[in-house]
């Protein structure tokens, strides 16, 4: 039997974990963290990351707690329209889905031949040519035919492996929050929820998880949002942050008012908003009878702008599932590398021309972006949008 140790239990490392199980290998799922449990708010995923959970078999669970997510178009804060929503095809529309509902499934997905050992800080790395790739932790070292490296964007393993990527700031910090439809604001019809507000460093989204009152026992419901401002993230308190989001997005149109208000401290998750750069020279590090591969942030970390985070980890993890179904183990790893890279790349180049519209400060570049947005955002998110839905799983 195969063996292999992942290292990480986010999203990503848990898709890879239960593909692998249930093709028949026996899977390790090593966890920093004392306890896998996942934040409380939603992850948006585009039609390439839906293609890719159907690929992994998860296809079922995710039909029953998805949302569609419609074009809402952008705005100005002062309620401006720079681009109008648009109708979106059903088979180009992303899907929103809160990260419990997702861990959840993913963790329905494990089976029985996934031994997941929490409080193990991956410390050493091995990828030597003539032994079993393995990692350790000063404690304990766990030995397989193959080690994924799904442990976030500091990742340890990838910091030994490909010194020359480094982790950076890109500059801006993100609020997220899910308000439950118990707390929700009722919102009058001329009220958009769905849609994105820009102003000089600052952005909110919104999005509707399911109807009200049809959240049903699978999904968890409510109004999910989205705030990222420029700058580094906040020392004080979630109430002190919560506080000041009201007050940098006070006047910008509704119902971004209503929804901070309606909003906990207890709901806010701040994070900083990192990148790799410059990305990995490989992603598969062919060692032993096997070898050492790099899965999702700790492949290709990269700013929120095209929400394509997870959609590139569930890539990476039905990219892998499929070669290894098809090939050699040490001709899996390499195959890996050579079709994980471009892409990856691909995604990354996009989400960075994205950032330089969005990230627009200043007087005179607000007013090019501004002036230029209806015309350059729909073309650069449709060739986006395009990249994204070019992936199909390897054959």
């Amino acid at each position: 039997m195969r063996s292999a140790v992942v290292v990480g239990a986010g999203l990503g490392g848990m898709a890879v974990a239960g593909v692998l199980a249930r093709s028949g290998w026996q899977v390790t799922l090593l966890e920093r963290a004392d306890r896998v449990r996942p934040e409380a708010t939603a992850v948006v995923l585009w039609p390439n990351g839906v293609r890719a959970l159907r690929a992994l078999g998860l296809g079922d669970g995710l039909d029953a707690i998805a949302t569609p997510l419609p074009d809402g178009g952008v705005r100005r804060p002062d309620g401006h329209w720079l681009v109008q929503p648009r109708s979106t095809p059903a088979e180009r529309m992303p899907v929103v889905v809160h990260r419990e509902d997702l861990h959840d499934a993913l963790i329905a997905g494990l089976g029985d031949r996934v031994e997941l050992r929490t409080g193990v800080t991956v410390r050493t790395v091995r990828a030597a040519s003539g032994e079993r790739p393995a990692v350790g932790d000063g404690r304990h070292t766990y030995e397989a035919d193959l080690v994924v490296a799904a442990d976030g964007a500091d990742s340890e393993i990838r910091r030994q492996l490909a010194p020359e990527s480094s982790v950076v700031s890109s500059g801006c910090a993100a609020w997220r929050a899910v308000i439950p439809w118990y707390r929700a604001p009722q919102l009058p019809d001329d009220q958009p929820l769905h849609g994105e507000t820009l102003g000089a460093g600052y952005r909110f989204l919104a999005a509707s998880l399911g109807e009200r009152g049809n959240a049903g026992a699978s999904r968890r419901g409510g109004v999910y949002w989205v705030a990222t401002a420029a700058g580094a993230p906040r020392p004080e308190p979630p109430e002190v942050q919560l506080a000041l989001l009201k007050r940098w997005f006070a006047g910008w149109p509704a119902p971004i008012g209503t929804l901070l208000e309606a909003t906990d401290p207890d709901d806010v998750v701040q994070q900083e908003i990192r990148e790799l750069r410059p990305l990995p020279k490989a992603y598969g590090f062919p060692a032993g009878p096997g070898g050492v591969v790099l899965l999702g942030d700790a492949a290709h970390a990269m700013p929120p702008h095209l929400g394509q985070g997870a959609c590139l980890a569930f890539e990476d993890a039905a990219t892998l599932a499929g070669l290894l179904r098809e090939s050699r183990l040490p001709d899996a790893v390499t195959a890996y590398d050579r079709l994980r890279r471009p892409r990856a790349a691909t995604m990354v180049r996009q989400t960075r021309r994205m950032s330089a519209v969005l990230q627009a400060r200043g007087r005179l570049a607000l007013r090019a972006r501004d002036a230029a947005l209806g015309t350059i955002s729909p073309r650069m998110r449709n060739t986006a949008a395009a990249a994204a839905a070019a992936w199909q799983p390897p054959s």
